[in-house]
């Protein structure tokens, strides 16, 4: 008979108990669950429940997935910017009879909740009885910026899939991250930390410097982000307050010129690209430096994560991929025929290696003919003189759209002065026709302040 699979603190407590949990208003020694919890007495209230996880304050959230593995029947992770609108829908299709939330906020007044529990930031000591008796179903919630998000479901074996290889360092790991531990590639980061050292995770809205300081005091060595989080970083002029070792992007096209950027801004650091979703989980790891991926890792014969391309998208088909969605999208799930997961992110070779395009839903069509904002940017970015840039669709009588940019000016760059932005955007628009085909070129370029950035750390795209 097969043994029981461990839960998350069974398999915490088996290799981690030294690491720490830094919030912004308290440390957790992880040592100190062993004989305290978060939930007090009523933990045991939630055995077997489907729970809404709810909170805003993430090192309550980070004690609430640790003990609730294996004690709950499902977990389902609402992240901070979940609009409450879409509570109701959320808890029906997941059967939530029980919450951990903020006391009188929106989640824990839903009809369906049987059981409602707040949660602090500190450990009440006590006999806790950590006895794991459910293969806990984690639910999360996809991060586009409009509409009802889709839930997609895992559990600890595909989360923890790409865990398989790491080992722990002979120098403690402290990660840092932008990322909410809410979303899949937050959790990602909390799994190995907890594995593997500690965790500082940002908080909802907190500012860059008052977070890089943090990391800092905490001694993070790892930190991980979106390119839109690390362009912000690199615009705030508190880049130098850490100086990890590993720095990480994700969740974005990570383009040369953000690569270029943090290579100069932390030249000591080894600065690497992933690319995971939360359908298919981690594909890869990219640690030579350069945009895209070689394409030596399509279709590798041996691969743990198979990696192909299909009518021009990514798939990936591994051990840590989604078991698929629930309720009314659960037909929806992009699982082919050869059980690949579409990511829905198109990709082309050129050169031996792969590149990414953007998402399927992210085109626009110009007369008639594709274009991809992120190839635009990628451009624009390039330029010395340029931090972030955002491509968008205007309508246009005749081609039904043209190309438009905004755009975000460095406060540092090559020379002693920066330009005069009328002289910038020539350039730029010099540079876009030597570089792309014609259509592609915007039409118009301006210089903005500041571009959105959603709560999961992307860029918020108008055409997507």
């Amino acid at each position: 008979m097969p043994s029981k699979p461990r839960s998350l603190w069974e398999s915490i407590a088996a290799g981690n108990l030294a690491g720490r949990l830094y919030g912004a208003a308290a440390t957790v020694d992880l040592s100190d669950l062993a004989l305290s919890s978060s939930l007090g007495a009523r933990l045991e209230e939630l055995r077997g429940r489907s729970v809404l996880l709810a909170v805003e304050d993430p090192l309550r959230a980070a004690l609430t997935m640790l003990e609730l593995d294996g004690v709950a029947a499902r977990l389902v992770l609402c992240p901070a910017d979940v609009a409450t609108e879409h509570l109701p829908a959320i808890a029906r299709r997941a059967a939530v009879d029980a919450c951990v939330g903020e006391p009188h906020g929106p989640a824990t007044q839903l009809e369906c909740i049987r059981a409602s529990i707040g949660v602090e930031p500190r450990l009440l000591p006590g006999n806790v009885a950590r006895s794991n008796s459910h293969t806990t179903e984690w639910v999360l919630l996809t991060s586009g910026t409009t509409g009802m998000p889709k839930l997609v479901r895992h559990d600890l074996a595909t989360l923890t899939y790409a865990l398989a290889d790491s080992c722990r360092g002979p120098e403690p790991i402290v990660w840092g991250t932008f990322y909410d531990i809410r979303r899949y590639g937050g959790l990602q980061i909390f799994l190995r930390a907890m594995h593997l050292g500690s965790l500082v995770p940002a908080d909802p809205g907190e500012p860059v410097p008052a977070f890089l300081e943090r990391a800092r005091a905490a001694g993070v060595t790892h930190i991980s982000g979106t390119p839109s989080h690390w362009r912000k970083v690199l615009m705030s002029g508190a880049a130098s307050t850490i100086a990890p070792g590993y720095v990480r992007l994700s969740g974005e096209i990570a383009d040369q010129a953000v690569l270029d950027a943090l290579h100069a801004a932390y030249p000591r650091a080894m600065v690497a690209h992933a690319f995971a979703s939360t359908e298919a989980g981690v594909g890869f790891e990219v640690r030579d430096g350069l945009a895209g991926f070689p394409a030596s890792l399509i279709d590798a014969p041996g691969a743990s994560v198979r990696l192909t391309v299909a009518d021009g998208t990514l798939r990936i088909r591994s051990g840590g991929n989604a078991h698929g969605y629930l309720g009314e999208d659960a037909s929806a799930f992009p699982r082919g025929s050869d059980g690949a997961i579409d990511t829905g992110d198109l990709v082309e070779e050129r050169a031996g290696r792969y590149h990414f395009l953007g998402r399927q839903g992210g085109v626009i069509n110009v007369g008639g003919l594709k274009v991809y904002p992120e190839e635009i940017e990628a451009v624009i970015n390039s330029h010395p003189w340029v931090r972030m840039s955002l491509v968008r669709s205007k309508r246009n009588p005749i081609t039904g759209a043209v190309v438009i940019a905004d755009v975000v000016l460095a406060d540092e760059g090559p020379g002693s002065a920066r330009p005069a932005a009328q002289e910038l955007t020539r350039e730029l628009i010099q540079s876009c026709r030597q570089s792309l085909a014609p259509y592609k070129v915007p039409a118009m370029i301006r210089v903005v302040s500041g571009l959105e950035v959603s709560a999961s750390g992307k860029l918020v795209r108008p055409d997507a």
